[in-house]
């Protein structure tokens, strides 16, 4: 990218039609637009506008396989918005045919995902030998603190719910199968005599 002063085309003495006098000034002033970076003026000099290393290469955006596979020798890859998912399948394509991406480092990106791999593989196997040693002990561990007591309150409830419906069940067993006794109740008068 070249850089020229603001109002470079208006003036010859500032580069109009004389390559010679083109050069970069730093736009100073007040009401500056170009000092303000305010869009839709020339850019101004900033950390960002580095030459490219292979500026004279054609630069090509991928956003799948496909357009992977369409990479010529004299093309730089760059690789668009996508998704993890995406982006790990291309860049394994990229490896196996080694084509270098210039926003990505390939190597680094691969392995970090094989030590995130790794590190969730250990955390399920820790998990897991936890809940076999919980097992073992009897699964004590696993309940929390007072839940024997309520256990233990549990069981009188229904043992005495229990008794009672044995007791029922041996009145009714020990009534004659004809006509039960019922007694039936006497009226009375309200108290007054």
């Amino acid at each position: 990218m070249k850089f020229l002063r603001r109002t470079w085309n208006r003036y010859s003495k500032l580069g109009r039609k004389r390559k010679k006098k083109q050069v970069w000034r730093k736009p100073t002033g007040r009401d500056n637009k170009m000092r303000e970076k305010r869009k839709g003026y020339p850019a101004v000099v900033s950390i960002g506008y580095k030459k490219g290393k292979n500026e004279c290469k054609k630069i090509v955006k991928i956003n799948t396989q496909k357009d992977l596979n369409k990479i010529q020798k004299d093309e730089i890859v760059i690789l668009g918005k996508m998704g993890q998912k995406k982006k790990i399948e291309i860049a394994k394509k990229a490896k196996e045919k080694k084509i270098e991406i210039s926003n990505l480092n390939v190597e680094k990106f691969l392995k970090n995902l094989e030590k995130k791999a790794q590190k969730k593989v250990e955390e399920e196997k820790k998990s897991e030998t936890k809940e076999t040693q919980k097992s073992k002990k009897g699964g004590k561990s696993a309940e929390p603190k007072g839940s024997e007591d309520k256990g233990r309150i549990h069981e009188k409830e229904t043992d005495k719910q229990s008794s009672k419906n044995k007791e029922l069940n041996n009145k009714k067993i020990s009534e004659p199968s004809g006509e039960a006794n019922v007694s039936e109740p006497k009226a009375s008068d309200g108290g007054k005599k």
